[in-house]
């Protein structure tokens, strides 16, 4: 097996192929891996991912599927075009397991247990989540709406945000719900194969990895990727201490550095601890500048520091990313609040009494102060 190094030596870039495919936008090809264990890519539709790496692991009574993707006729072709490389069908299927619930995971879960008869597997945080995505299409506007505002966003733009949500198949309501829950440590229920869940909140509340125990092994979801940042938000409803929730997680992640891993997104790769801790400096810098940027500001609302911030592409062009943008600074003023470096200053205001989030610093620094 060829190894490269990933941009920065952050890494060692294990599916070649797949990190090809990736540079020159391509589709990558179905593989057998290690283990017996398939990979297979499923298109997401309009999205600049393109695809989620779904993975077959073979067990004594059929197969796992691990994440079987979105739902559309072009992901159940993808999928079926890989369960037939690997010499299976749709019926072969014994179990799913959803890493999370969103729609590019666990979105085409429903029709594989309908052909199948197989059962669906996710973390009790992660079922839990389902609900929020059976309220109706006006009710989750409506408290949306009320999100952007309290973030001190304009109310044409938070409108105009919210408008372009309403044709977005990602916010698609009835997921599937799981026939078998998994918490930290636990065993996939299949003979044969020691596939086990570790629990590592932070992108959602019930985000699994999964550690093929014998083939040293770790399917990372979204939680670990090899060039990507994934998106930790604090979202409408939810005061959660997400950020610390997924340092902590990645933590946990980085004791598994002797083992490959296998994302949900991009390509395979070697050196999980430098990659984690990639992850850190990333967060860590992103802390450093929120800090300044209040500094400066002074009391600024959610929105205004966001729109401070740097980004993969300036404020002005971010477009649909708006709402995960804010989700994601929301998240780490939180943590900024719990560590005291940040106060947060609640206004109420309008007819409906809906506060405005503004935070503060809690100390400046006396070098920055006397400039």
């Amino acid at each position: 097996m060829v190894l490269t190094q990933d941009e920065d030596g952050a890494i060692e870039v294990v599916g070649t192929a797949q990190h090809a495919a990736w540079a020159a936008r391509t589709f990558p090809p179905v593989e057998g891996l290690a283990a017996g264990i398939w990979s297979v890519p499923v298109p997401i539709p309009d999205n600049p991912l393109r695809y989620t790496l779904s993975y077959l692991v073979p067990g004594d009574e059929g197969i796992v599927v691990v994440d079987p993707g979105w739902d559309t006729e072009d992901g159940w072709a993808a999928l079926s075009a890989g369960l037939a490389a690997a010499g299976a069908t749709a019926a072969d299927v014994a179990g799913i397991v959803a890493t999370h619930v969103h729609p590019d995971h666990h979105g085409l879960s429903a029709r594989l247990r309908e052909v199948s008869g197989a059962w669906i597997a996710m973390h009790p945080a992660e079922r839990d989540t389902l609900p929020d995505r059976t309220v109706s299409a006006g009710d989750r506007a409506r408290g949306a709406l009320r999100w952007l505002r309290a973030s001190g966003a304009p109310e044409d733009e938070a409108r105009a945000l919210l408008a372009s949500f309403r044709g977005d198949p990602s916010r698609a309501t009835g997921m599937a719900e799981p026939d078998v829950l998994l918490d930290d440590g636990d065993l996939v229920p299949m003979r044969g194969r020691r596939l086990r869940a570790v629990w590592t909140p932070g992108h959602t509340p019930g985000h699994l990895c999964l550690q093929e125990v014998d083939a040293r092994l770790l399917l990372t979801g979204d939680h670990v990727l090899p060039r990507i940042t994934p998106n930790v938000g604090l979202h409408p409803g939810a005061d959660a201490p997400v950020l610390a929730e997924f340092l902590g997680s990645l933590e946990r992640t980085a004791a598994f550095d002797d083992h490959d891993a296998l994302p949900a997104h991009e390509y395979r790769f070697r050196g999980i601890a430098r990659r984690v801790r990639r992850l850190r400096e990333h967060h860590e810098h992103r802390c450093a500048e929120i800090l300044d940027v209040v500094t400066e500001l002074g009391e600024p609302t959610v929105w205004q520091l966001t729109s401070q911030l740097t980004w993969s592409r300036p404020w002005a062009e971010i477009g649909p990313m708006t709402f995960a943008a804010v989700a994601e600074t929301a998240a780490h003023l939180r943590y900024l609040v719990d560590t005291g470096d940040l106060a947060r200053v609640d206004v109420r205001t309008g007819t409906e009494g809906d506060p405005l989030h503004r935070v503060r610093r809690v100390a400046v620094p006396a070098a920055r102060s006397s400039a």
